[in-house]
């Protein structure tokens, strides 16, 4: 039996699906090959009949990928509608900058206001009709362009002060278009727009100017507290990796603020020796990185792992750089580098190993 339409799953769950069914048909063969198995006729048909109708519905939905072939194809689409929607933002930008000046101030205004409602009329009349997703998620990044101009550019028409909130309808915009068209890259896009405006904010409070708060590396922290709980405050099943995207977000405001602190104390708002901060903000980095790797092994987040030994290399890194840069010939140094990344390889596979023997039942 088939699935019913109201019981379809979304698009990136379909073509997993149907990436797991040609593994399962693919270890299926060896399996029988090597006489391991020896399904029945019955058995088999009713298999391949039940696939066949999952295949057949998943491809009457959202035009997926059945095959290798198919997935490659894929591949470049994506590309091309990357790469074609930068190429049409920029045309849309230096178009509006090429005969900016000729208009009046209200035709201008008339033409920025349009411009955002047209495209994203365009990017919602796609989104029904587009199967397969690339022309609604490149309408969607010409949709945000035009929205972006829109707001930009009649700031400079009424001669309108720059400020921080300006970031806050950047981010709306975004994640209304990521959410629509579960397109990531718009996705990320409205985090670093909450994240300017929230390290912005946090920066006024403190005294400075907006603009400037990438001068107190301390301000990005609130902005990686609420990416790393949005996971867990929003549900996103059917929006396969963005859990990750925050996590990921996330923890990049984390850790590259504490990167810098560990070697500028003096970007600190705290009144301490700088040599202490910097100490301190290395402990806290080495830490926080081996908990970001202990929690995504714990939970099955590659992405967080990845990210905690990303940082966990570059704060050891950084501390021999500190130790030993002078002290040591250079060959000698690299050496250490060589050793260290050689004992960080095996104590990661001692951690897999122990990890595949608790779990034994799952696929890793």
């Amino acid at each position: 039996m088939t699935e019913s339409a109201r019981d379809l799953p979304a698009r990136r769950e379909a073509q997993q699906r149907a990436d797991d069914i040609r593994v399962f048909r693919a270890e299926l063969a060896r399996l029988q090959a090597e006489g391991v198995v020896d399904l029945g006729a019955d058995a088999q048909q009713a298999i391949l009949a039940h696939h066949a109708g999952l295949l057949a519905d998943y491809a009457a939905a959202y035009d997926i990928d059945l095959d290798g072939r198919g997935r490659q194809l894929s591949l470049g689409m994506r590309v091309a509608s990357f790469l074609g929607a930068l190429a049409l933002a920029a045309s849309i930008f230096l178009l509006f900058y090429q005969f900016w000046g000729r208009f009046t101030e209200t035709t201008q205004v008339v033409i920025l206001i349009l411009s955002a409602l047209a495209s994203l009329g365009l990017t919602v009349a796609l989104q029904g009709r587009d199967g397969s997703g690339y022309f609604s998620r490149l309408a969607a990044l010409l949709a945000f362009t035009c929205f972006v101009l829109n707001i930009s550019m009649i700031g400079q028409i009424f001669n309108i002060t720059p400020t921080d909130t300006a970031l806050l309808p950047w981010a709306a915009m975004a994640f209304l278009l990521a959410y629509a068209c579960d397109l990531r890259l718009l996705l990320a896009t409205g985090i670093v727009c909450v994240i300017g405006f929230v390290a912005a904010r946090v920066g006024t409070w403190s005294g400075i100017y907006w603009l400037n708060a990438g001068e107190r590396p301390e301000n990005f922290f609130a902005a990686a507290a609420i990416l790393l709980a949005m996971p867990r405050l929003a549900l996103h099943r059917n929006y396969a990796g963005f859990e990750a995207t925050y996590r990921v977000f996330g923890l990049l405001t984390a850790f590259i603020p504490m990167l810098i602190l560990g070697h500028w104390g003096y970007g600190s708002y705290l009144d301490l020796p700088a040599r202490l901060i910097e100490g301190g903000y290395q402990l806290f980095g080495f830490a926080g990185s081996a908990l970001t790797i202990w929690i995504g092994t714990r939970r099955d987040w590659p992405e967080t792992v990845n990210t905690g030994i990303a940082f966990f290399v570059l704060f050891l890194y950084a501390k021999f750089y500190d130790w030993c840069w002078d002290l040591m010939p250079k060959y000698l140094f690299f050496l250490v580098l060589g050793l260290s990344a050689v004992l960080i390889l095996l104590v990661l596979k001692r951690l897999r190993d122990v990890s595949s023997r608790a779990k034994p039942g799952e696929s890793r």
